[in-house]
């Protein structure tokens, strides 16, 4: 058993996690700035809600492009 596919598939796995890690604490951020943009103007609760959708689509976009295009 040769170490170098292991050491592949490790480094793989790895790079997955950390895209993930990267969306979640992404989305998570978003969220948190997201309603304190909305409790400090709730007029402009709309525009707001609008862009941390397309933002939080974008963020899990990487995650799934990193995902899918290391197999």
């Amino acid at each position: 058993m040769s170490i170098i596919p292991m050491l592949a598939e490790i480094t793989g796995n790895v790079h997955i996690a950390m895209a993930a890690l990267g969306a979640g604490l992404g989305i998570g951020i978003l969220g948190s700035k997201a309603a304190e943009a909305t409790g400090r103007n709730p007029g402009a609760s709309t525009p707001i809600l609008v862009n941390a959708i397309i933002f939080a689509a974008l963020a899990e976009g990487v995650f799934i492009l990193s995902a899918f295009a290391v197999k």
